[in-house]
């Protein structure tokens, strides 16, 4: 009786390696656009985030709908309205890193309507009391809270962005999973297909670990005295 071959092969691994520089190069790209678009999106939603809760008028029925149709628009589609539709650059990164940002702030403004939230009312009217006015109530007593609030809520944005970083393919940006998808198409790379998903797997799980672990450490360290009683 002869065993079959092992699916997972040594000389696919070697492939792999040979080419392990043309994988860390779209490696790098992820990285770059998964920081970028959720820098964008804290920059958008961080003030949506305050004007949903502190906001009056048109301004804060605009920010919500706004929030409300951008949730509900596939990141797909936001990307190619972006880059083929509006045509705002002809640079794929920038184009993907604006996309991800309107959608990440969209979600960020939850996260951060969320945490004004859980700042009590009694700490606001406290500050006026002393002479306040409204927006330096806001400024002094809410946001240093709500930020510190915040940080938990990262975990899973950042799980999130880092995934659909993937999905800038559609606007032939070439990042980790797409040049992934290159390499196993390759003329050596056909039975590869398994170890290529395996690794690119092991890359974003070390990726999403590190950074959630990461986040952990600095909601303990910026963690509000008991915070949860307020």
């Amino acid at each position: 009786m002869t065993l079959s071959a092992p699916i997972i092969q040594a000389g696919d691994w070697a492939f792999i390696a040979e080419n392990a520089e043309f994988l860390v190069a779209g490696l790098w790209v992820t990285i770059k656009l998964t920081i970028a678009s959720i820098l964008l999106g804290f920059f958008i939603g961080f003030p949506a985030g305050a004007i949903e809760v502190y906001g009056r008028g048109p301004v804060k029925w605009a920010v919500e709908t706004a929030g409300v149709i951008i949730r509900g628009i596939p990141i797909v589609v936001i990307l190619v309205y972006v880059f083929f539709v509006l045509s705002v650059t002809n640079d794929p990164f920038w184009a993907a890193t604006l996309g991800l940002g309107l959608r990440g702030g969209a979600y960020q403004s939850q996260i951060f309507r969320g945490a004004f939230q859980s700042v009590s009312g009694g700490q606001m009217e406290a500050a006026r009391s002393i002479g306040l006015t409204r927006l330096q109530a806001i400024r002094y007593v809410s946001v240093p809270q709500a930020l510190r609030r915040s940080v938990p809520g990262f975990q899973n944005e950042f799980t999130i962005v880092l995934k659909d970083t993937s999905v800038a393919l559609v606007v032939g940006l070439s990042e980790l999973l797409t040049r992934g998808n290159d390499l196993y198409l390759q003329p050596r790379g056909g039975s590869a297909v398994l170890e290529v998903f395996l690794l690119i797997s092991a890359i974003y799980f070390v990726l999403t670990f590190v950074t959630n672990r990461s986040l952990d450490l600095l909601n303990d360290y910026y963690a509000i005295p008991g915070g949860n009683d307020t």
